[in-house]
């Protein structure tokens, strides 16, 4: 007998033995390896369908939302703005009640003087002599003063 089981379990035979167990066993991890990838690769895709999906439908809302926060930004800066304006002309209103001030930007504005006061108007010499120039062109014919207004547009400045 133990010449029979050596035969029965010679080299040869428990290699092909082994290589047909490890050839099993390869195959049926291969097997749950590749039903695991396909398994995950479609849910892979239907999550990324998923997560696709909710960035289109969600893009514009939230596009909206941003730009209508930035837009009540805008009119809190305007709403802040406008209120600093108010309360300027609110100093201003008051300060204008105040009879020293109204006297005082009266007299600067129209050149009043208080009754015993000399006022003074000094007069800038160009000033003075482009408004004789102007007075002496509405003396002349319009189309004089118009051939003048091209001459002088002509001509080169020489200041």
């Amino acid at each position: 007998m133990a010449v029979k089981d050596r035969d029965r379990f010679s080299t040869a035979t428990r290699l092909r033995l082994l290589g047909e167990q490890t050839a099993e066993r390869v195959y049926r991890s291969q097997t749950k390896r590749q039903a695991r990838r396909s398994r995950l690769t479609g849910r892979a895709a239907l999550l990324a369908l998923v997560l696709c999906s909710l960035v289109v439908a969600l893009a514009y809302p939230i596009r909206q939302y941003v730009s209508q926060r930035a837009e009540i930004a805008e009119q809190r800066q305007e709403q802040a703005e406008r209120r600093a304006n108010v309360e300027k002309l609110r100093d201003e209103k008051a300060r204008w009640r105040d009879d020293s001030y109204a006297e005082q930007r009266i007299r600067d504005r129209l050149h009043y003087v208080m009754p015993g006061e000399t006022g003074y108007t000094v007069i800038d010499p160009e000033a003075a002599k482009k408004q004789r120039t102007d007075q002496g062109a509405a003396a002349r014919p319009w189309y004089s003063n118009v051939w003048d207004g091209v001459d002088k547009a002509d001509r080169p400045d020489d200041d």
